[in-house]
């Protein structure tokens, strides 16, 4: 069951992060088409900003399901340091629940706002208004079920918990020994650091 929820998951956010591309892509272009038929042509028009910003609004709430997905909002990564590992999926929890809280909230004010504009039209467009209210509760619903898979790879083990931190890279065997050798006090400080240079120099 677990299984066949996150496998609908990835089809949904998927789906998404489509949608998102293809409206960014409709924003820009009618983006630009604006400014050439203002500043180029001198006639304006009068359709292509509004269906740009709807365009654009699109964007930001259907690609917010990936980000949720992946891991991608800000995170305090102090936090997780300062709780134990076998703790952090309390955390984890309880980031889900107030993000699920938000949520909810868009879904349903959104959908409120949505049949209460229902009515209005969109200047310069015979449609109505609310199909560019429509996607504040269609892109949190998205991100809900996001929200909800990725707390459930983490509680399964499937995916690891926490922020992805980049490890430093190991030191190489010959600066390992020099420090060492400085510590030990057989070598004077950044004395074996530059015989490590002049055996680099003699056989590159």
């Amino acid at each position: 069951m677990l299984q066949l929820f996150l496998s609908v998951e990835r089809q949904t956010t998927r789906l998404a992060l489509l949608g998102a591309v293809l409206m960014l892509i409709v924003s820009v272009t009618l983006g630009f088409y604006q400014v050439m038929t203002r500043f180029v042509f001198d006639a304006p028009s009068t359709w292509s900003e509004v269906i740009s910003r709807s365009a654009m609004i699109w964007c930001v709430f259907l690609g917010a399901a990936a980000g949720f997905r992946g891991g991608f909002m800000m995170s305090v990564e102090v936090i997780y340091k300062l709780v134990p590992g076998r703790r952090l999926i309390w955390l984890e929890l309880f980031i889900a629940a107030c993000c699920a809280v938000v949520l909810i909230v868009l879904i349903t004010y959104g959908t409120a706002m949505m049949l209460r504009v229902k009515t209005q039209m969109l200047s310069g467009l015979e449609v109505s208004i609310a199909w560019a209210y429509a996607a504040m509760p269609v892109g949190a619903s998205f991100a809900l079920i996001a929200v909800v898979a990725r707390l459930l790879a983490q509680a399964t083990g499937q995916e690891t918990i926490g922020p992805d931190v980049e490890e430093a890279p190991p030191e190489s065997p010959a600066v390992a020994s020099n420090d060492m050798a400085e510590r030990a006090g057989d070598t004077p400080p950044g004395a074996a650091a530059l015989s490590t240079l002049d055996d680099r120099s003699e056989h590159p």
